[in-house]
């Protein structure tokens, strides 16, 4: 039986963020190497510090990593300069970020349309594409509404519209439902669900646990180093044992009182 294809490759990735006049340079990624395969389902946890949201940015091509190598879909990242970079980001990853980052003076067609005029679709092309992302998530009846019209939920359904509009190798989701109640939360939940029943590579970094263990494979940061990575049920597990070995490290080192 053939493995589905690589979507993401890291290898002995790193990063390092260095401030002029600070002493200690910041180490956020620390030789992180994964892969994530076609159709995957992948949340990425940690807490705030833990590296997840550096991850996140690299893989969306928003961020370089100091040293290692990124191969998205069978490209090396790291060969490309600005301009195809730019141009690569948005023929092959779709974001959705916590607070939709919709164009507010814009309908909702107008803001799906935004990124397709970017790529050079014409215009009769873009406005069936729009029409067709909107219906698949439920609100082609809200093509003419501005944002403020709108529900969270509904905004959000926006955003993951925009984000399918070129059908993308990688779906990102920054804290998806962050901005939104429990209920609308779980609705939105279910429509990245659908999506990823439906083949989408889809990556989710959470600090909640209840959204991580909707997806098949958790990857939990901390310090910069992966210290789960495996099925949701077996997080808990995996962070429980390397928090009682730093306490077990801590009572050999502390002198007694």
């Amino acid at each position: 039986m053939n493995e589905r294809p690589e979507i993401v490759r890291l290898e002995q990735l790193v990063k390092v963020y260095s401030q002029a006049g600070a002493e200690v340079a910041v180490h956020a990624l620390r030789g992180i190497t994964l892969t994530i395969r076609q159709g995957e389902y992948v949340a990425i946890i940690g807490a705030s510090g833990s590296g997840k949201s550096t991850l996140m940015n690299i893989l969306g091509c928003l961020d370089r990593p100091t040293a290692g190598t990124y191969w998205l879909a069978g490209q090396d990242v790291s060969t490309l300069d600005d301009d195809e970079l730019s141009d690569f980001r948005g023929r092959s990853i779709g974001f959705i970020f916590q607070n939709f980052n919709l164009i507010q003076a814009q309908t909702v067609l107008e803001n799906l349309e935004v990124p397709m005029f970017y790529q050079g679709v014409p215009p009769a092309e873009r406005r069936q594409r729009a029409f067709a992302a909107a219906q698949r998530v439920g609100l082609a009846d809200r093509l003419h509404h501005r944002p403020s019209q709108l529900s969270g939920g509904q905004q959000q359904r926006v955003a993951i519209a925009r984000a399918l509009l070129n059908d993308p190798v990688l779906l990102l989701a920054d804290e998806p439902t962050g901005n939104l109640d429990s209920a609308t939360g779980q609705l939105i939940l279910a429509v990245l669900d659908e999506l990823h029943r439906a083949g989408k590579t889809l990556v989710i970094v959470t600090h909640d646990r209840g959204v991580a263990a909707r997806c098949q494979r958790v990857i939990e940061f901390r310090d910069g180093v992966v210290i789960h990575d495996g099925a949701p049920d077996a997080a808990g597990a995996d962070v429980g044992r390397h928090h009682a070995a730093d306490a077990a490290s801590r009572e050999r080192t502390t002198p007694p009182a």
